[in-house]
C-alpha cells in the first residue's frame, strides 16, 4: 500500500488499538459480535460486524477481539449473539452503548473495553415506575464530570483504569466509592477509597493509575454518606491484566449496575369501577384515585393497580362493562369522570340533580346503564353552559392538537353508533367504509352534527385532565399507577373502522382449554394482521403505549402469550376450544400420508355415529338427528349445511325449542351439540387444505378413539409435536419481533401476565428482555406442582394469591373442601382439619406468604386484604368474583363494600423494601 505521508511530507497518523471485552455463556454454535454505527464496526450490518474470539479465563467465557481505530474516533455499539452464518439470535436490550476515546490516550496505546450483557432487567430502575416515583428525589444532583472525560494521566506509568457504575437511587449527602485490594482503592478502607464523580444519567465514573504489582485486582462499589456505609453484594469483581507484555493500555471497566438487595414493595389492585367514595355517582371515578393512593401510602403500598379504563360502549349496555372489549384504545371512559368536577360555575339545579343521582346510584354493585345515562346527561347540560369558553380554550386547544389523529375518528364513531343505533359498521351506509375525506367533512365546524361531535371533544378533555390531575398526585405521593393494556380490540371499535388492514376480520381470538376454562375462551376480537402491523414497525403499538405513558408509571400486558402466538379461532366459532395457534407450523398431508394416515373424512369430519347421539340425547336423539343432520352412511351421520358451525346450531336452536314440544335446557343442548361439531381429532385450514392442526385435548374424542393403535400413536405424537416442540422457535422470533417495540415506546414499568399454556419459549424471552412475570399461588407454572411455593419466586416477578380472573381467596378456600384440605396439608404445613370459613387467621397467612416472597412485587386484590379483617367479610364471598372467565356475557360490576374508602381501616404490610422481622403491620 502506498504511504500517502512520503509525497505529502507528513507523517502518517498513529492508530489506537481498541479491545473489546465481554464475559457471556454461548451454546454450540453460537457466536457473539459487535456492530456499531461506524464503518469500522459495521455500519449496523450485523454481517460486517467484528466477530470476538471465545476464550475461557477461570470459570467464565470471555470474548474478545480488537480493531485500529484514527485519532478522534467515535461510535455507538451493541453485543450480538449469531448463528454460523451472522444470523441474528438474541441482541442486547437497553440504549445503544457509546464508544468516544479517551483525552489522555496516546499514540499505539491500547484501550480495552471490558464490558458486561446488557439484559432487559438492567433497564428496570430507569422505567418511570422507579425512576420517577419510587427512586424519585426532590434534590438535584449536578454533573461533576461528563461521561468520557478523563483525568489528566500522560506523564504517568502504568495502566490507566476508569471505573463506571450506574447507580440510580442515592441519598441525598452520599457519594459512591470504589474500594479493593490495591493501595490505590484503600486496601478495603472506605476512607482511603477511590471516589467517584457524578457523570450524568445515573453514572459514576472516576481514574485511577494502577502499576503491575496491583494486579490481579480484586474491588467492590460501596455508598458512604450521613446516611451510613453499604457495601455492594456478592462477590469481588475482578480485573485480570496481561502485564507481562509491558503494553501501554488504558482500560475502561463498564461494570453495569451497582450490585444492591433489590427493591420489593407491595400494591393494591382494584377495578376503577369497584371503587367507592362519598362523592362517586355509582361507579369510581379518576378522581377517587387520589383517596385511594392517600389510603395506599398510610397503608405501606407503593402501587396502585387498576383495569382497562378504555371506553368500551360499543353496545350502549351493560354488556360493556368487558373492560378488554375496548371501542377505543386511545379514549378514556365516560363512566370514569365526576361531573362535577367538570365547571367551577354548575348551577343549583344541576347541583341538586348531582346530589339526587348520587343517592340513587348508590347501591351494592354497579349499575353499568343508570350510572352511564345519568353522567352523560348531566355532562350535556354542562356542556350546553359553557362550551363555547371551553372548546376555545389554550388547555383544550393543546389537547386536541395533541390528540386529534384519534381523537376525530372516536367522536365521529360515537355519533354513527348513536345515529344508526348500532357499531355494526355494515350498517351505516356510505360511512362502513373509513375514509379521511368523509372524516374531515363529518367533524367539520361547519358539519350540521359539530355540536354532537364536540362534545364527544369536551367528555375527553375533562377525562384526560381528571386522571391526569389523579397520575400527578400519585407520582408526587411515591406511588406507582399500573395499568392494563388489552390484548384485543372489539371487531365493532373505532381501531377495526379506520385500520381495517391491521386486522384479520375473519378470526377471532381466544385461549385454549386451561386453569380458567377447560372448553378454552372466546373472547371474540379479532386476531392481529401483524405482517401489515410490521409495515409501519409497528405504530399502532407504540401510539397506544405512548399515551398509555402519559397516565401510568407500570403497565400490565394482558395475556403476553398472544405476542409469542394467539389462539385463532373462525368468526362462526362460539367457543374456544377448536382453534390453533397462529402463527404456528401445521402438520401437513404428506407428512401424514408418510405415516400411512389417509382417512382424512374420518379425521377432519365431527364423528358422529348412532350410538354417540344415543349416548348424549337419550330417547331424543331421533329428533335431534331429523333436525340437525344428515345420515350419509348407515349410523353415521354429518352436520346439515345449514347447522354446520356453533352459531348457526345457536340460531337453528333457538328457533327449533320455540316450535318444539321438547322440554330440555337450551344451554345443555347446545353444549351437547357443540360437543358433536367438536368431535374431530384434526382441523383442516381454510386457507390450505393440506395443511391441519390437532383438535385441543384430541385423545378425548370419540374420532381419535375409534382409530387403531397405530394411528392413535402417530396423532399422539405429532399433537406433542404441534403444541410443544416444532413451535418454539418461531414463538420466540416473533415475540422478539413486537415485544421490543412495546418497551421501547415508553418509559412505563412493564409486567406480563404469563398464565395459562405457557410455551417454554416465554420465561427465557421475558427473562431477556426485563419483563416481569405474573405469578399465581392456585395456578403454579412448576409442573407437578398444584400450589405454587411463593418463596420460590423469581425476582422478575409480582406475586398474587389471586386476580380479577378467578375467585377472591375467601372464595377460592370456602368452594372446594378437598382442594382446601390438600392445601392445609401441603402449604400451611398441618394435618389438622382445616376451618370451613376462610379466617382472618388463614388470609393472614397465605398474605404473609406473598409480602416475604423475593418478588419484585406483590400485589393483592382489595378483597383480599378485606378479609383480614371479620367486619368486611359479611359479604357472601362468591359476590366479590370480578370476572368470570367460563362466561363470556359476565356482568362486571362488584363495588367494594359498603363504607366509603375514606372510612377503610385495612392492616397493612411493611415497606417490602425492608426484610420483615417485625410483629406489626399486615403480619400483626
Amino acid at each position: 500500500m502506498v504511504n500517502l505521508g512520503l509525497f505529502t511530507g507528513n507523517k502518517p497518523l498513529k492508530s489506537r488499538k481498541v479491545s473489546f471485552r465481554i464475559p457471556y455463556y454461548t451454546q454450540w454454535g453460537q457466536h457473539l459480535l459487535i456492530c456499531g454505527s461506524d464503518a469500522l464496526l459495521g455500519s449496523w450490518n450485523v454481517k460486517k460486524g467484528l466477530l470476538l474470539k471465545p476464550s475461557h479465563q477461570g470459570e467464565e467465557l470471555i470474548w474478545s477481539g480488537s480493531i485500529p481505530v484514527p485519532p478522534g474516533f467515535q461510535s455507538e455499539y451493541s453485543y450480538y449473539v449469531v448463528d454460523d452464518t451472522r444470523n441474528i439470535l438474541r441482541w442486547e436490550v437497553g440504549k445503544k452503548r457509546k464508544l468516544l476515546l479517551p483525552d489522555g490516550l496516546q499514540d499505539g496505546q491500547l484501550l480495552e473495553l471490558h464490558d458486561l450483557w446488557q439484559t432487559g432487567s438492567d433497564n428496570i430502575p430507569f422505567s418511570s415506575a422507579f425512576k420517577d416515583v419510587i427512586f424519585g428525589r426532590s434534590w438535584s444532583l449536578g454533573v461533576e464530570r461528563p461521561w468520557g472525560i478523563t483525568q489528566n494521566t500522560s506523564d504517568q506509568d502504568g495502566s490507566v483504569l476508569q471505573f463506571r457504575i450506574c447507580c440510580p437511587y442515592l441519598e441525598e449527602g452520599t457519594s459512591i466509592y470504589v474500594i479493593g485490594s490495591s493501595l490505590k482503592l484503600g486496601q478495603w478502607k472506605i476512607q482511603d477509597g477511590l471516589k467517584l464523580a457524578y457523570a450524568g444519567d445515573s453514572f459514576w465514573q472516576a481514574d485511577c493509575i494502577m502499576g503491575k504489582d496491583d494486579f490481579p485486582l480484586k474491588y467492590k462499589y460501596c455508598k458512604y454518606g450521613k446516611a451510613g456505609t453499604s457495601v455492594e453484594c456478592g462477590a469481588s469483581r475482578e480485573l485480570f491484566v496481561d502485564v507481562a507484555t509491558g503494553e501501554s493500555r488504558f482500560v475502561l471497566l463498564s461494570d453495569g449496575l451497582m450490585r444492591e438487595m433489590p427493591w420489593r414493595g407491595a400494591g393494591v389492585a382494584i377495578p376503577m369501577f369497584s371503587v367507592r367514595s362519598e362523592a362517586d355517582l355509582g361507579v369510581g371515578e379518576f378522581l377517587d384515585l387520589k383517596l385511594l393512593v392517600d389510603w395506599a401510602v398510610e397503608s405501606g403500598f407503593h402501587l396502585v393497580q387498576l383495569l382497562p379504563i378504555n371506553d368500551t360502549s360499543v353496545n350502549c349496555m351493560w354488556w360493556d362493562s368487558y373492560p378488554y372489549s375496548s371501542l377505543s384504545v386511545f379514549a378514556l371512559h365516560p363512566l370514569y369522570l365526576r361531573v362535577e368536577a367538570m365547571s367551577e360555575n354548575i348551577q343549583e339545579d344541576i347541583k341538586q340533580e348531582i346530589r339526587e343521582a348520587r343517592v340513587q346510584l348508590d347501591k351494592k354493585d354497579v349499575d353499568y346503564e343508570a350510572a352511564m345515562a345519568t353522567k352523560l346527561s348531566i355532562a350535556k347540560k354542562i356542556f350546553a353552559r359553557e362550551k363555547e369558553s371551553i372548546l376555545n380554550s389554550k388547555s383544550f386547544l393543546e389537547f386536541f392538537s395533541e390528540n386529534q389523529e384519534w381523537l376525530k375518528p372516536y367522536a365521529a364513531f360515537c355519533f354513527l353508533r348513536d345515529f344508526f343505533e348500532t357499531s355494526d359498521r355494515s350498517q351505516w351506509g356510505r360511512f362502513s367504509e373509513f375514509s379521511k375525506e368523509k372524516l374531515e367533512k363529518l367533524v367539520s365546524k361547519e358539519s350540521l352534527h359539530y355540536e354532537v361531535i364536540s362534545f364527544h371533544y369536551y367528555i375527553q378533555f375533562h377525562l384526560h385532565l381528571q386522571l391526569s390531575e389523579a397520575a400527578e398526585y400519585a407520582r408526587k405521593k411515591g406511588v406507582v399507577l399500573k395499568g392494563d393494556l388489552p390484548i384485543g380490540v372489539d371487531r365493532n371499535s373505532v381501531d377495526t373502522w379506520v385500520y381495517p388492514n391491521l386486522f384479520r376480520m375473519n378470526t377471532s381470538t381466544g385461549a385454549p382449554p386451561d386453569y380458567f376454562d377447560k372448553n378454552g375462551q372466546n373472547w371474540g376480537f379479532p386476531t392481529y394482521n401483524w405482517e401489515e402491523m410490521s409495515k409501519d414497525n409497528y405504530g399502532w403499538w407504540r401510539a397506544r403505549l405512548t399515551q398509555m405513558g402519559k397516565y401510568f408509571t407500570a403497565y400490565r400486558i394482558d395475556h403476553i402469550l398472544g405476542f409469542f402466538r394467539i389462539w385463532e379461532l373462525p368468526d362462526h366459532a362460539m367457543t374456544g376450544l377448536c382453534g390453533k395457534f397462529r402463527p404456528s407450523i401445521p402438520i401437513s398431508q404428506e407428512e401424514l400420508e408418510s405415516e400411512g394416515l389417509w382417512d382424512f373424512n374420518h379425521l377432519t369430519q365431527p364423528y358422529i355415529g348412532q350410538e354417540l347421539l344415543q349416548e348424549k340425547f337419550g330417547a331424543s336423539w331421533t329428533i335431534i338427528a331429523s333436525t340437525f343432520l344428515n345420515e350419509y352412511q348407515k349410523g353415521f351421520y354429518e352436520f346439515k349445511e345449514e347447522c354446520n358451525t356453533e352459531k348457526k346450531i345457536a340460531s337453528v336452536l333457538k328457533s327449533f325449542l320455540e316450535t318444539s314440544m321438547l322440554v330440555k335446557s337450551e344451554e345443555k343442548l347446545r353444549r351437547k351439540l357443540f360437543d358433536l361439531l367438536q368431535n374431530v381429532a384434526l382441523i383442516k385450514d381454510p386457507e390450505d387444505l393440506r395443511k391441519f392442526y390437532p383438535r385441543f385435548n384430541i385423545e378425548d374424542t370419540t374420532s381419535f378413539k375409534d382409530l387403531d393403535q397405530h394411528s392413535q400413536n402417530v396423532l399422539k405424537r405429532l399433537y406433542y409435536d404441534y403444541y410443544f416442540q416444532r413451535q418454539e422457535g418461531l414463538w420466540r422470533q416473533n415475540a422478539l419481533k413486537t415485544l421490543p417495540v412495546l418497551l421501547n415506546s415508553s418509559n412505563m414499568l412493564a409486567c406480563g401476565e404469563d398464565l395459562g399454556l405457557i410455551p417454554s419459549c416465554v420465561h427465557p424471552v421475558m427473562q431477556e428482555l426485563g419483563l416481569v412475570g405474573l405469578r399465581i399461588q392456585r395456578m403454579p407454572s412448576e409442573p407437578g406442582l398444584e400450589f405454587g411455593i411463593p418463596s420460590q419466586y423469581s425476582y422478575m416477578t409480582v406475586c398474587a394469591p389471586s386476580c380479577h380472573d378467578c375467585s377472591t381467596l375467601r372464595a377460592w378456600w370456602e368452594e372446594d373442601e378437598e382442594r382446601r384440605h390438600r392445601f392445609f396439608q401441603a402449604v400451611v404445613g398441618s394435618d389438622e382439619l382445616p376451618p370451613d370459613q376462610c379466617t382472618p387467621e388463614i388470609v393472614h397467612f397465605v398474605l404473609r406468604q406473598h409480602v416475604e416472597a423475593p418478588s419484585m412485587w406483590s400485589i393483592f386484590p382489595l378483597q383480599d386484604l378485606l378479609a383480614l379483617k371479620e367486619d368486611y367479610t359479611t359479604r357472601p364471598a362468591v359476590e366479590e368474583t370480578i370476572n368470570d372467565p367460563t362466561n363470556p356475557k359476565h356482568y362486571w360490576r362488584y363495588r367494594m363494600c359498603i363504607r366509603p374508602l375514606c372510612c377503610l381501616s385495612v392492616p397493612h404490610p411493611p415497606p417490602k423494601e425492608e426484610t420483615c422481622t417485625c410483629d406489626d403491620g399486615i403480619l400483626a
